[in-house]
Order: C-alpha cells, then sequence, then structure tokens
C-alpha cells in the first residue's frame, strides 16, 4: 500500500474538529437530515455546511438530497480507508 499524502491530510481532517467529531457521534445511529444536526448541534447553516463539506471530502461521510434538505450517514467504506491508513502507518500494512 502506498499512501497519498495530500489524500491522506483530507481523510484526517475530518477528525480534527471538536464539531466534526461531534457530528460524527450524532450519526453513528444512523442517517440524520441536516435539520436535525443543525438542532443538535446548534450552529449556524452556514457553519454545518462547511463542516459537513470537509466530512464529505474526506469519504467519511455520504450524503444524499431529499427535497430541500440533505441527509447524512457515516461510510462505512470510509472509515475502512482511514482504518487502512492508520494499520499502514503503524506498520501492520
Amino acid at each position: 500500500m502506498k499512501l497519498n499524502p495530500k489524500k491522506t491530510a483530507v481523510i484526517f481532517k475530518a477528525f480534527c474538529d471538536e464539531n466534526r467529531i461531534k457530528i460524527l457521534q450524532l450519526l453513528i445511529d444512523g442517517e440524520k437530515c441536516a435539520c436535525k444536526l443543525l438542532e443538535a448541534m446548534n450552529i449556524t447553516q452556514p457553519t454545518l455546511s462547511h463542516h459537513m463539506k470537509t466530512l464529505l471530502d474526506s469519504g467519511i461521510v455520504n450524503g444524499r438530497k431529499e427535497g430541500k434538505w440533505m441527509h447524512y450517514s457515516i461510510s462505512k467504506e470510509g472509515l475502512e480507508k482511514a482504518q487502512k491508513y492508520l494499520d499502514y502507518l503503524k506498520g501492520e500494512v
């Protein structure tokens, strides 16, 4: 396995913010509408959009549009990729 430093940085950037970790915790039990995330997080819509873009770009979160709202869920594939990078850095791959 070969690490792409730029792609790896994008993935781990997703985990480097307290609000993004809170969003991931909210998504643990399944897909959530952006409106529900906004209520739970007590942040503005532009702030949520900023964090969701980072999470989507990393591949850790999936998004789908339904009507006027986005719905988000944790990407199992994205988490597996992050885990593989961690395993590689530990010398286990």
